[in-house]
């Protein structure tokens, strides 16, 4: 029987192999598209059993929360309250006010603030709080009164009362009227951390400080001098002889410039922080060569309460003529500390200084921020009372200078005229010529 059903089949396997070598690479190529096939009637028939058997009951998702009323009393806020669902989910009610008012989301971040990062007006607040904490700290800026809004920020302006901001935040000095006194500025304040932090803790309150305007977190840096109760002051970028290949940076007041553009400069500077009573020079060499554009500076500086000190390296004459036509309270250092950034050279010039307070009754150094300028200043100022000197805020020597100024000014105003000399006719022997003075 066997034998029998394979000579059927035999000959219809031999008919059926020549088939399966043709379609075998046809079915390797059409392999992907086979499997699509199946894959999608697979998904029907789930489908078809689930319409077929399926519980049609079944409701969709809902979006709607619990929310019911509640108390007065419910909670600490007026406004807003956690409450327990019914399934222990927790959620928020909004509660109109019993008083009232307005609704108010009091309480709730706004998401564009991290947790640590306050308001401006809470900035203020801590700032104000920790200069009223402080018991050597300058008065906060900005005073009452004492500022308008500018380009940057605020713009220093005099109150109505008449305080100037050279004077509100100036230093309170109460010293010896006849005791020598010598004043410094150190200047570069802001480029580095490190100095600057030392100069802030380690020299006196009276060592005055002046800072770069292009420091990051100036206001922040200018604070911290003031609370350790020293005087600030702001440097305005000038034009020196070989600018712009020296550029003292964006913003450069220049002699050339026109009084709109200088102007519009000088607001950017005085609007980049608050607190300091004077402006001094970064460079400028060929600005403060030019008459008309100090008399242009001094006069709108002059106009907003500000004083100006002058690092010492210019024209003394042309800096004196513009002051005194804009009527500022100013004052031009006697020496620089540092323009060889030498230990030797430092030493000397504060020596000199010494010597100029003996002579004159004040005197005014300006230096840099060199490590070794904070250094040396901080040894010589440590005893600087036993040799019988005192350190003074700048601000006290330029009123100094000024009132002596005007008192000199009103002497001579009051001294009458001398009488003209009559000439007397000279002796026969003093007929012969003289000899040459060389001039």
């Amino acid at each position: 029987m066997t034998a029998a059903i394979l000579r059927h089949v035999t000959p219809i396997m031999e008919r059926i192999t020549p088939l399966f070598r043709h379609l075998a690479p046809l079915l390797s190529i059409r392999a992907p598209i086979i499997a699509g096939a199946a894959t999608a009637c697979i998904l029907v028939l789930g489908l078809g059993f689930v319409a077929l058997f399926g519980n049609d009951q079944i409701a969709p998702p809902s979006a709607t929360g619990n929310v019911s009323p509640v108390s007065a009393d419910a909670g600490p806020s007026p406004n807003i309250q956690i409450v327990d669902g019914s399934q222990g989910n927790r959620g928020i009610e909004f509660v109109e006010p019993s008083d009232g008012s307005e609704a108010s989301l009091d309480g709730v971040g706004d998401g564009f603030r991290s947790p640590g990062q306050t308001s401006r007006s809470a900035e203020q607040d801590q700032r104000r709080a920790l200069f009223s904490a402080t018991p050597d700290s300058l008065q906060y800026s900005p005073g009452p009164g004492l500022s308008e809004p500018g380009p940057g920020g605020l713009l220093p302006v005099i109150a109505a009362n008449g305080m100037r901001p050279s004077r509100a935040y100036a230093r309170p000095f109460h010293g010896d009227p006849t005791a020598p006194s010598i004043a410094l500025v150190i200047g570069g304040m802001g480029l580095n951390a490190a100095v600057t932090q030392r100069a802030i803790d380690d020299l006196p309150p009276e060592v005055a400080l002046s800072f770069a305007p292009y420091t990051q977190d100036l206001q922040t840096w200018i604070d911290r001098a003031r609370l350790a109760g020293h005087e600030v002051l702001i440097e305005a970028p000038m034009e020196p002889f070989d600018y712009p290949n020296n550029d003292p940076g964006p913003n450069t007041l220049l002699a050339d410039g026109s009084a709109a553009e200088n102007q519009r400069r000088l607001a950017w500077l005085l609007s980049r922080v608050t607190g300091y009573y004077a402006v001094t020079n970064y460079l400028g060499a060929r600005f403060s060569a030019s008459e008309n554009a100090l008399e242009a500076l001094f006069s709108e500086l002059e106009g907003r309460g500000i004083a100006f000190l002058h690092d010492g390296a210019g024209r003394r004459s042309t800096l004196t003529t513009a002051a005194n036509a804009a009527n500022i309270e100013y004052a031009i250092a006697d020496r620089i500390l540092d323009d060889e950034p030498s230990r030797d050279t430092i030493d000397s010039r504060l020596l000199s200084l010494e010597t100029l307070a003996l002579q004159n009754g004040v005197a005014l150094g300006s230096g840099f921020a060199y490590p070794a300028t904070v250094e040396l200043v901080q040894n010589w100022a440590e005893d600087l009372g036993a040799r019988g000197y005192q350190l003074a805020p700048p601000s006290a020597i330029m009123a100094r200078r000024r009132l002596d100024a005007n008192r000199q000014a009103e002497l001579e105003a009051a001294r009458p005229p001398s009488p003209p000399r009559q000439s007397r006719p000279a002796p026969e022997e003093d007929h012969a010529p003289a000899a040459s003075s060389g001039h």
